[in-house]
């Protein structure tokens, strides 16, 4: 039985945020003795709560008995009413989201789930910001961080991808990549099979060019950048192929032939796995010296508030942060 505290931070409380945490955890209230710390504002919970029977504690101190908790770090509550995407809701879930690393990197709470939040009106407000992941990144003081997005179909079929590259211009992606950000994404995707206590960890590596470049005819980068990193990680004893042709790569993931991907650039990789896992699709970042996960999906301002929202994605991503606290999963390679 499972007794650690996730930590949660609500996100934009003008999106889904609220609404998908709050069903994901009424859905899991039955299923272990996990305790939850919300960290948001309660007045955008509370009719919520009180229609799914959700009962969250004044969050007091970590000896409290209890199981879900809610603590908003601010001084005051948000205004009722906010329009989508306010400033106001998106500096609140910037500082939710730093009171939940902290929680974290504390030792005080197992993993961090990360409700959505809006990049384009938290930078509006006056912030800067790149995304959660670099956030969190450099909260933690590192730079070796990878994001991989993983998620299965009905049939319990899983695609697991880490990207070298995340959120760049397609004309960028090549001079972007290097052979440290390729190794780091080998190296820490078959970290991540360890951590997910899978029987294997075979890693298959994306071409950047159609075909694989077809021995250079479409580019050189399979031969000069990408191939030379991966028959490095072989010679580190690392079960690792490609590069191999996007194209087909991932239909041989799919049917179980690897146990991760790594693609070269954002869409590469995330087109298959939300064709699998569209609404169970989750966000892992590897690298972080704790655990954070996130539902793979946005803020949806067009249906937050009407009771729309579906917390499948949610749901996933807390099994997932309770799943590799249960193993004291830890990502970092040094």
């Amino acid at each position: 039985m499972m007794t650690g505290w996730i930590a949660i931070s609500l996100g934009d409380v003008t999106g889904i945020g609220p609404e998908v945490t709050l069903k994901a955890l009424a859905a899991e209230a039955d299923g272990d003795g996990t305790r939850y710390l919300l960290i948001g504002d309660g007045g955008y919970v509370e009719a919520l709560c009180k229609r799914l029977g959700l009962r969250l504690e004044p969050f007091s101190d970590f000896g409290a008995k209890g199981r879900f908790f809610l603590r908003n770090p601010l001084p005051d509550p948000l205004p009722p009413g906010l329009a989508p995407g306010s400033p106001a809701a998106a500096r609140a879930a910037v500082a939710w989201l730093k009171e939940g690393a902290q929680s974290c990197l504390s030792g005080k709470t197992d993993a961090l789930v990360t409700a959505p939040l809006n990049k384009e009106a938290i930078m509006r407000s006056g912030q800067p910001f790149i995304g959660q992941t670099e956030f969190l990144s450099e909260m933690a003081g590192t730079d070796q961080t990878i994001m991989m997005l993983l998620g299965d179909d009905e049939q319990g079929r899983w695609l697991r991808v880490a990207l070298a590259t995340t959120h760049l211009p397609l004309k960028m992606v090549s001079e972007q990549l290097s052979a440290g950000k390729i190794q780091l994404a080998i190296e820490l995707a078959a970290r991540a099979c360890q951590d997910l206590g899978l029987p294997r960890r075979r890693v298959a590596v994306c071409g950047l060019n159609p075909h694989a470049g077809e021995g250079g005819e479409f580019g050189r980068e399979e031969i000069d950048l990408i191939r030379p990193v991966v028959e490095a990680a072989q010679r580190k004893g690392l079960d690792v192929a490609g590069p191999l042709p996007a194209d087909t790569l991932f239909h041989q993931a799919y049917r179980g032939d690897f146990d991760a991907v790594v693609a070269m650039y954002h869409d590469q990789g995330l087109g298959p796995l939300k064709m699998v896992a569209f609404d169970r699709g989750i966000n892992w970042t590897l690298g972080l010296p704790f655990i954070r996960t996130s539902p793979d999906h946005g803020t949806a301002y067009d249906i937050a508030g009407r009771d729309k929202a579906n917390p499948s994605s949610m749901s996933a991503a807390i099994r997932l942060a309770k799943q590799l606290a249960r193993r004291g999963a830890r990502t970092p390679l040094s």
